[in-house]
């Protein structure tokens, strides 16, 4: 059995990863949710909210028929690139960012919808080009929920585990997480122990998590004037 250590260090390498590199997407789709009026925007908001209510398996599932070495896109990363999602730490972070992206948007949103539009238009007003005002004025006093949307996408990927076993299997060292070293403990003789002592680390990292995601925000927003 792979030591505990290890196990939490690709853990959080899969989750940081996954935040980090869906952040940026997440801060986009929430303040086009919040901001901006088209036609199609409650399909958008269904799509991005889809992997809330989708159970796990399907979409991993999704996730190895699209990027999975023989899918549209997997196989064109693949034969362009050299890339393989399938089978890494890669793929499963990619899996957890998915199941992580509806948590990290909502909560970013409604930062956004915290945010008077006032004080973007008043920045426009002065000169400040729409993209300017979104980093100088509205990131800047939504960033209690950037932090809470960043933070609770964090503790998601810590649990992921159903699009994870499907899209990227169960492999030592490259995509068994904590939950799904638990799993694979429980399915073995006289495991039980380990397990415990592993679902004991993931729920203090879980705990950790949320409350940095509390305190960070509780300090953001008092420090924005906005109280406790």
């Amino acid at each position: 059995m792979t030591p505990v250590w290890e196990i939490a260090a690709l853990s959080l390498k899969v989750s940081l990863w996954a935040v980090a590199c869906s952040l940026p997407a997440g801060i986009a789709c929430a303040w086009v949710l919040a901001r901006c009026r088209f036609p199609g925007k409650m399909l958008l908001d269904g799509l991005v909210h889809l992997p809330l209510v989708t159970p796990p398996v399907v979409v991993g599932y999704l996730l190895l028929a699209v990027l999975g070495r023989n899918g549209a896109l997997g196989g064109w990363l693949h034969d362009t690139f050299g890339v393989s999602l399938t089978f890494t730490w890669k793929g499963a972070a990619v899996a957890a960012a998915v199941m992580a992206f509806p948590l990290m948007v909502r909560a970013i949103r409604l930062g956004i919808e915290s945010v008077d539009r006032r004080l973007e238009e008043a920045a426009r007003a002065l000169g400040a080009t729409p993209l300017r005002a979104l980093f100088t004025v509205t990131l800047p006093l939504a960033a209690p929920g950037l932090i809470s949307g960043a933070l609770l996408a964090f503790a998601r990927c810590l649990g992921e585990f159903g699009a994870t076993i499907t899209f990227v299997s169960n492999v030592p060292g490259q995509t068994r997480t904590l939950p799904l070293a638990i799993y694979t403990l429980l399915q073995t003789p006289e495991g039980e122990t380990a397990a415990a002592w592993l679902a004991g680390v993931s729920l203090m990292l879980a705990i950790l998590a949320l409350a940095t995601s509390e305190l960070a925000a509780r300090a953001v927003r008092k420090r924005l004037g906005r109280g406790t």
